[in-house]
């Protein structure tokens, strides 16, 4: 009889992390028999049921367990997971993320789960709540960490990051690099590109910019727009930003937009600066429209908008800040700015238009990079070996 694996996530939302928790779920089933848990989706979320239905998944809903802390709620969400856990009774509980990483973990442990891990994708030790706040995350995280059989972070840069924090010493973490289906990203190309671009209506002579994910605080995308606004001002290249998603910062976005004179839509529009989108669950044919792939963020686990530019062959002008220069290939196609700098922002969007019109960048280094580091068989693969490893080790202590 295969070993039973609970593997509890935040939401089923339109993000990074999902893709990643689903694709891991659907491989393991040769091994495993798999379970998934999760919040219900919010307010203004959209879903990644498309996704869900391609791997073929169930997914059972924690009443309850939401982003926000709210004493009440947890503690039912909590009593909901050990129940669960004690009804399917497995080997192995992996969480991923903050709410359902602490949920989870507690209830596995007061559930003796024989074997507990714990995945980070992203922290929020710093640039998301006040002092106090942070403060309580962190003692909390330290304390789970005490109780999970190893803790797995998706890059070696988290990974220090966890370690300076001191969440757990170093020899009981484990690195396993995010693993995608790559492949969409190179197939049919060109037929992809003149689709999303007709109807953006954007015109051949256009760059097309883009940003993919959420609008959030911590996403930073108003530097872009103030970057954009000085990059307007020192070239006569045409160019139109796409802001490819939707948050609770979309109405500030909209506002800054007006203060600095971008003109914006929600609809196609060859006449505007500035499009929002809104969500897309499909981002392939985006990133085959695009030109120029952008990421501000404050702070990120791995950025999972430049591994699929990257598996596009887009270039990218980034903030260095956390995973991200351990998620690509820094050359002539992938330049970084520090965190905040609007002037160094603006001189790497500058050089990235001036060679885009000149044709002189080229992806295939960086879509060789992320294929082979990122690609889902190596993720699956690295996964089942620590489930093996600690589950013969409990089996040989137990």
């Amino acid at each position: 009889m295969c070993p039973k694996v609970l593997i509890v996530f935040n939401r089923l939302n339109i993000g990074g992390l999902v893709p990643q928790v689903l694709y891991t779920a659907q491989y393991l089933q040769d091994a495993f028999e798999v379970r998934l848990v999760c919040g219900a989706l919010e307010e203004g979320e959209a879903g990644f049921d498309s996704l869900l239905k391609e791997t073929g998944l169930t997914l059972e809903i924690v009443p309850n367990m939401q982003r926000a802390i709210h004493p009440f709620r947890d503690f039912k969400a909590l009593q909901y997971l050990r129940k669960y856990i004690r009804d399917f009774r497995p080997d192995v509980v992996h969480t991923h993320a903050a709410k359902s990483g602490a949920l989870g973990r507690l209830a596995a442990y007061l559930e003796k789960v024989p074997v507990i891990f714990h995945t980070f994708h992203g922290h929020v030790f710093h640039s998301y709540f006040s002092p106090a706040k942070t403060r309580l995350f962190l003692e909390t995280e330290r304390w789970l960490a005490q109780k999970s059989s190893a803790i797995v972070t998706i890059s070696r840069l988290q990974k220090k990051d966890i370690e300076a924090f001191k969440v757990c010493e170093g020899e009981r973490i484990r690195v396993i690099h995010c693993g995608y289906d790559l492949k969409k990203f190179v197939e049919n190309s060109e037929e992809k590109r003149k689709a999303f671009r007709t109807h953006w209506k954007v015109g051949e002579a256009v760059v097309a910019i883009g940003m993919v994910g959420r609008l959030a605080s911590i996403k930073n995308n108003a530097l872009l727009l103030k970057a954009m606004k000085k990059v307007k001002a020192q070239t006569d290249i045409s160019f139109q930003i796409f802001l490819v998603g939707d948050g609770e910062e979309r109405a500030n976005l909209e506002n800054l937009a007006k203060e600095l004179n971008l003109s914006f839509d929600h609809q196609p529009n060859d006449a505007c600066d500035l499009i929002f989108t809104s969500w897309r669950t499909d981002v392939v044919p985006v990133y085959a429209g695009l030109d120029l792939a952008c990421l501000t963020s404050l702070n990120e686990g791995t950025p999972i908008s430049l591994i699929e530019a990257q598996a596009a062959g887009l270039p990218i002008v980034s903030t260095d800040v956390g995973g991200v220069r351990d998620t690509v290939l820094v050359n002539e196609n992938v330049l970084l700015s520090p965190s905040e700098e609007v002037e160094s922002l603006v001189e790497n969007i500058l050089k990235m238009l001036f060679n885009i019109k000149n044709g002189t960048l080229k992806g295939e280094a960086n879509r060789d990079f992320v294929f082979k580091k990122f690609g889902l068989e190596r993720m699956v693969e690295e996964t089942k070996n620590l489930y093996w490893e600690k589950l013969e080790v409990e089996t040989r202590d137990g």
